[in-house]
């Protein structure tokens, strides 16, 4: 049977005492599938192979535009990238997607225990989920709690938490594990464990940051927030704007195919078009309400627990837009860097430019595939 969670707040990144053989990741978005195979090598994860297809032409629409596919057809591209990619394992674990979930954060009295938290939990957890909660799976993780430093403690705008303790709680709707379970057997795999995408994420990004991280990730239908703190994620937020929306803009106002739109968003970004000079401005209208969605939230938690993040990581496909790390440096007042997931594992000399550049796109897929041979 398929766990839906199981250790599914922790970063991993422990030594991989499982089994040699190799493993695959797989990431459906919603405008593509990412695989990543990886194996256990002289006691390291090292790569196998990794591919992308994109999921556009399955729903008869251009590459890169946000698709709502059936079972059938994501069944049918499952398999086309799992082929083309060399991929010769069917032992692995698989996404969740973040709109089939919900991720607060509840407050509850101190130094709850067993079954009294578990109700408790559950109880609280009705507020925040808008369906019966028998069409749910909900589980929940207590986070620890970190001594203040002077600043923090006379900080004027923290709000003082009391005597609580603070609960992480993860509610997955229990239709969409029965379509990836159905996914599952019609793809002939055999995935143990699904998991929500920004925990992979956040797995396959961080190494041992102590301090208040953000992890930024940009998808194509949103951009997911999400705050890591001594390696543990202490909220997630989702901003319901990502790279198929800029590039509808950009097809929209410019007059032309989404495809082609798509083609020069990749190739300028940010930077100047010597062609089409308004398509930067573009870009930068979604970028600025993105980043001021993002301050926002980022606001709210320095008010609510006194501390600030000392360092943000893009991540996801959206992150390789040419010019955002340096209109991202320019916003925040924190180091912005871009994700490197694969360094996190042995490749090949001959591909390290190439994964430098797009490796971003493959941080869930890879993730999950660190978990799963662990």
């Amino acid at each position: 049977m398929v766990n839906i969670f199981g250790k599914i707040f922790g970063i991993g990144g422990g030594g991989l005492s499982g089994s040699s053989e190799s493993v695959i990741g797989i990431d459906i978005g919603t405008s593509a599938i990412k695989v990543v195979e990886i194996k256990r090598k002289d006691g390291k994860a090292a790569l196998e192979t990794y591919g992308a297809i994109s999921l556009g032409p399955y729903a008869g629409v251009e590459i890169g535009r946000v698709t709502n596919l059936p079972i059938e057809k994501i069944t049918e591209a499952l398999t086309e990238v799992i082929k083309q990619s060399g991929v010769t394992t069917k032992s692995g674990a698989m996404a969740v997607p973040v709109q089939s979930s919900l991720i607060f954060t509840i407050m509850l009295p101190a130094r709850l225990e067993g079954s009294g938290m578990k109700s408790i939990v559950e109880t609280e957890a009705r507020k925040y989920i808008p369906v019966p909660m028998d069409e749910v799976s909900l589980d929940y993780f207590v986070l620890p709690h970190k001594e203040l430093s002077f600043e923090e403690a006379n900080n004027p705008d923290r709000v003082d938490m009391g005597e609580k303790t603070e609960v992480l709680a993860v509610a997955i709707q229990n239709e969409a594990v029965e379509k990836l379970r159905t996914l599952v057997t019609s793809s002939k795999l055999d995935v143990s464990f699904f998991e929500v995408e920004i925990f992979s994420a956040v797995r396959a990004n961080f190494e041992h940051e102590l301090s208040l991280v953000l992890l930024v990730d940009f998808g194509a239908s949103r951009t997911k927030l999400c705050l890591v703190e001594f390696g543990v994620v202490k909220s997630y937020h989702a901003i319901n704007r990502g790279g198929a929306d800029i590039t509808n803009s950009i097809a929209q106002s410019l007059a032309i195919p989404f495809d082609r739109a798509e083609e020069l968003k990749k190739q300028f970004g940010l930077y100047e078009n010597p062609v089409e000079k308004d398509m930067g401005n573009i870009i930068k209208s979604h970028i600025d309400y993105i980043f001021s969605e993002t301050n926002n939230v980022l606001l709210g938690h320095e008010k609510k627990y006194g501390r600030a993040v000392s360092k943000i990581i893009f991540t996801g496909g959206g992150a390789l837009m040419k010019g955002l790390r340096e209109v991202g440096s320019n916003n925040f007042k924190a180091e912005v860097e871009v994700g490197h997931p694969f360094t996190k594992i042995h490749t090949p000399e001959f591909l390290k430019k190439v994964l430098e550049t797009t490796g971003p796109e493959f941080a869930v897929a890879l993730g999950l595939a660190l978990r799963k041979l662990q």
